[in-house]
């Protein structure tokens, strides 16, 4: 059937204008602020995990003892921890790697929180007597375990959330 003028009208009602278009302004609000919080929540999850740190964020402390002194005890290494530790890639400087036999130096500010460094064994490094993996409890704890090994000047303990992270490495200067 052909078109017909003033025939039926084919909208019962007027057509509805199209909705007007919001801005974008709102969702970019919303993705900066997620964004914001993702990198946020990263960060923080950075600085917890130690990745800021070299140490991984020890809370140890090297320490001069008053009871252990040159004429303390004999020369050498004391026996190897009955945990043994993987040692890290030769060019790894970590301290949570170090053996007993070698040798770290402390990098931190005189009086301030320690940053040992494995490095080659020369005068003023430490000579890692003997090494105690696994759970320690702070300061008394690394004085306790570092009592009966001989010849030890200082101690250095790392306390982790992670009680398989902790270490205590009982030194002697050179």
């Amino acid at each position: 059937m052909p078109y017909q003028p003033g025939g039926p009208a084919a909208y019962l009602t007027e057509p509805t204008p199209p909705r007007p278009r919001r801005g974008r302004g709102p969702l970019l609000a919303v993705l900066a602020v997620l964004a914001v919080v993702a990198l946020g929540g990263a960060a923080v999850l950075w600085h917890r995990t130690g990745v800021a740190d070299d140490a991984g964020s020890p809370t140890g402390v090297i320490e001069q003892t008053a009871n252990a002194g040159p004429g303390a005890a004999g020369p050498g290494p004391g026996p190897v921890g009955s945990v043994p530790t993987t040692p890290a890639p030769a060019s790894s400087a970590d301290p949570r790697f170090v053996k007993a036999g070698q040798c770290v130096r402390n990098d931190g500010p005189a009086g301030g929180k320690p940053k040992l460094l494995i490095a080659d064994c020369a005068p003023r490094a430490y000579e890692v007597l003997r090494r105690f993996d696994g759970q320690t409890s702070g300061e008394r704890d690394a004085e306790a375990k570092c009592g009966a090994v001989a010849g030890y000047t200082d101690w250095y303990f790392f306390d982790s959330e992670l009680d398989s992270l902790d270490f205590v490495l009982c030194l002697k200067k050179r």
